[in-house]
């Protein structure tokens, strides 16, 4: 076997700040003073590196010289405290508000997980999409106008729908937002989802888009052109983050990880 020594592409203050919380998560659990094998620096380097190179724990685990099970309790534990720094949704739409932004960006996107058991009442894999043609999870999220990560919902099956996602977990809080002044912009997929949600207008089947109205024509363009930002919100956490290309622990964890990655990505600059 051989040893080599490797950096990880991550602001020391980053690890810093994950450090410090999981410090605080020893001192909230009375844990003893040099009873862990790993430090918090440590264990936060081990966390940061399962969420930037997206290794296998045995291996994350072997290099600090821990046995597999504690990688993944200690991996469990900077998920649980990253996730409980998550923003919530009301006091996000709130600060939206008060910073006066035009509008939000409402999408969704696939986080892929390993083939699971569970099967729908038609005989389908809960957890796979037809639409991706991949098992995962369906995840919620709303960007600013520039495109920043605001927001990480929980996650549903990966044969859910958007529309079916947002109903659960977003929409109720954005009609709100909308009659006071904060409306959201959607893609076709959230068609039907209400007042305040702008979407393109579908146009009619088996015509082209010349068929609709030149102002509708222009809606569409308008609408798409401001969420062109927001379309690489979600390209942006998996490309930095890669855990969330494909999550190998629990499905349930989905949205904590997804929420983790929000976090970090806050905290990047």
């Amino acid at each position: 076997m051989v040893t080599y020594a490797a950096t990880l592409d991550v602001p020391r203050h980053i690890v810093e700040f994950l450090a410090r919380l999981l410090a605080t998560q020893r001192r909230r659990i009375g844990t003893p003073r040099g009873s862990r094998a790993l430090g918090p620096f440590r264990q936060a380097v081990l966390v940061l590196r399962w969420f930037r190179e997206r290794g296998c724990v045995h291996c994350l685990a072997r290099d600090p010289g821990v046995s597999q099970a504690t990688g993944y309790r200690y991996l469990h534990e900077g998920v649980d405290v990253l996730a409980d720094q998550a923003p919530g949704l009301h006091e996000i739409l709130k600060v939206c508000q008060e910073l006066g932004m035009a509008h939000v960006i409402l999408d969704g996107t696939l986080i892929e997980c390993d083939r699971v058991a569970g099967v729908r009442e038609n005989g389908n894999d809960l957890w796979f999409s037809q639409k991706h043609k991949a098992f995962g999870g369906n995840v919620q999220f709303l960007a600013a106008p520039d495109g920043t990560p605001l927001w990480v919902s929980e996650v549903e099956p990966g044969s859910t729908p958007d529309i079916t996602a947002a109903r659960i977990h977003v929409l109720p809080a954005l009609y709100r937002a909308a009659a006071e002044g904060l409306p959201t912009l959607a893609d076709k997929g959230y068609i039907g989802a209400g007042i305040g949600i702008h979407v393109p207008v579908r146009r009619p089947k088996g015509q082209t888009e010349q068929a609709l109205h030149a102002d509708t024509r222009t809606t569409n363009t308008l609408i798409r052109d401001l969420r062109a930002l927001g379309e690489r919100t979600a390209a942006e956490l998996k490309e930095r983050w890669r855990a969330l290309k494909r999550v190998t622990l629990s499905r349930s964890r989905i949205g904590d990880i997804a929420r983790d990655a929000l976090v970090l990505n806050g905290n990047w600059k």
